[in-house]
């Protein structure tokens, strides 16, 4: 039985892509430390899935809670599960996901970031899940606390009420994100220090990380899904068409302009949230990895809005738009396309062996058509998919 879990349960858009990649890139020396990662990356979304069910449940999901602490429970030393949008879960949602794991010891890890990047940061993504609402109308509305999802999933301290109360303050940890300009490794270095993990054991993850969306960008997904109306509704089929075909090929890798965020004019509002927000931990001790002056921003500068683009800029970003799904859409047919030459290779190899083996024992003969058969409905689904795409 797992004698320690660490439940890295958010907050989103803290570093949390990074410190997976890093989790999992390492999974393997990790292993031999003594720290298992149950199942899998999407394992432990489907299992979230599961344990918070509506928007995010799929019946047809081969993980579930039980199953990913069914694993855990297995394994004799530390276990890791990180994801973010655990961060959400109830308070009743929660008390069950740190008891199934009784008698282990359980610690909760949040993360926090800054306000003056969180604001942005959580609106890009709401965007990217689907939502219609402008900038400052989300801005308006964190200000005015008419948007309290905001302070209840996007801050630390509410996620760390609801998951880690019953717990010792010894069991609770708050990372902060290390402010603009520091190492990159920062953040890593303060989340394995919660962990215990030894120095050296992990090792950087070059790879390109979760890319932010520019303001244009940003604004230009906003306009689609208020033309989407009713289509590709949230998750699966708005994540599987407009993120794979829309923002990862083509918005994500244009080249921004800077970031955006909040008007000079809250700068004064937002730094007397965040010092409202860290003196609130008084009362609630938790054991910190880093600096709670982390979470009040610095050297606030005035930054641009998406909503004051001008109709000629968002009309080029368009353009440039349709030309990188033009050329996304005929990388798509080029990759199909080698895809079908090697399948027909591989059909006309399995019936030369099926051809071959007529005058032996009827269940090797049997076995060689069944595999023609499946190379054929390969076959079949592909084609299916490229007349898709090219209609």
């Amino acid at each position: 039985m797992a004698t320690r879990v660490y439940l890295h349960v958010g907050a989103p858009k803290t570093g949390t892509s990074y410190l997976q990649r890093m989790l999992w890139g390492n999974r393997q020396s990790l292993r031999r430390a003594g720290y298992l990662l149950p199942g899998s990356r999407a394992a432990h979304y489907q299992a979230m899935g599961d344990l918070r069910r509506g928007l995010w449940y799929s019946p047809d999901a081969p993980w579930t809670w039980d199953r990913l602490v069914a694993e855990t429970r297995a394994w004799d030393g530390v276990a890791v599960i990180s994801e973010e949008m655990l961060g959400a879960a109830t308070q009743e949602e929660a008390e069950r996901a740190v008891e199934s794991f009784a008698p282990a010891e359980v610690h909760v890890v949040v993360a926090g970031r800054d306000l003056w990047r969180t604001i942005p940061s959580s609106w890009q993504q709401s965007v990217r899940s689907r939502s219609v609402g402008r900038f400052r109308d989300y801005v308006r509305a964190v200000q005015t606390n008419a948007n309290p999802a905001f302070w209840e999933h996007q801050t630390p301290l509410p996620i760390l009420r609801r998951w880690a109360s019953d717990l010792s303050p010894s069991h609770r940890h708050l990372v902060t994100v290390p402010p603009p300009g520091s190492e990159p490794s920062l953040l890593w270095s303060r989340f394995a220090g919660v962990l215990g993990v030894p120095e050296g054991v992990c090792h950087a993850d070059d790879r390109p990380g979760n890319v932010s969306l520019g303001a244009a960008e940003t604004e230009l997904l906003r306009r689609v899904n208020v033309a989407l109306g009713d289509r590709y509704q949230l998750r699966s089929p708005y994540l599987r068409l407009i993120n794979r075909h829309l923002v990862s090929p083509v918005l994500a890798p244009r080249e921004r302009n800077g970031r955006f965020g909040a008007s000079a004019e809250m700068a004064d509002w937002v730094t007397t949230a965040a010092k409202r927000m860290v003196a609130e931990f008084d009362d609630f001790p938790c054991q910190v990895a880093g600096d709670l002056d982390d979470l009040v921003p610095r050297d606030l500068r005035a930054s641009s809005s998406p909503d004051d683009l001008d109709e000629a800029s968002m009309l080029h970003v368009a353009v440039e738009t349709i030309v990188g799904m033009l050329d996304h859409t005929r990388e798509l047919v080029d990759e199909m396309a080698v895809r079908e030459a090697r399948l027909h290779e591989q059909l006309e190899a399995t019936e030369r062996a099926a051809a071959g083996r007529r005058a032996e024992p009827g269940l090797m003969v049997r076995e060689t058509r069944r595999a023609a058969a499946g190379v054929r409905r390969r076959l079949r689904r592909l084609r299916r998919t490229r007349s898709a795409e090219q209609a």
